[in-house]
């Protein structure tokens, strides 16, 4: 699968309505039939900056994406919102979905 993390820092002035903002251009991220997950995060750390994890099935799933009605959408708004160029890691994982973690588990 193609994962992609990615950084958005958003203009303090407009980080209270973000995940407003994004939100048709998630709906239809995630209905894309080569999709695995579209997740956003809040930072801990930085009440102005959002993490996204996506996943895409293969490459040819993330160009699909990239090629959108909906990415072109949002890549023409989106410098307007935010205070910095994103941040971005793209690779090619085995598998198609999370794993579980090996070293944790709930106790009994």
């Amino acid at each position: 699968m193609i994962f992609i993390a990615v950084k958005f820092t958003v203009r303090p002035d407009r980080s209270a309505e973000w995940l407003d903002l994004v939100e048709d251009f998630t709906v239809a991220t995630r209905n894309e039939p080569g999709n695995l997950f579209y997740e956003w995060s809040r930072s801990v750390d930085d009440p102005n900056q959002f993490v996204l994890l996506e996943a895409f099935e293969n490459a040819e799933a993330g160009e699909v994406h990239v090629n959108s009605e909906h990415f072109r959408t949002a890549m023409a708004w989106m410098p307007d919102v935010i205070a910095s160029t994103p941040q971005i890691i793209n690779v090619e994982v085995p598998g198609t979905s999370w794993s579980a973690m090996a070293e944790l588990s709930p106790r009994a």
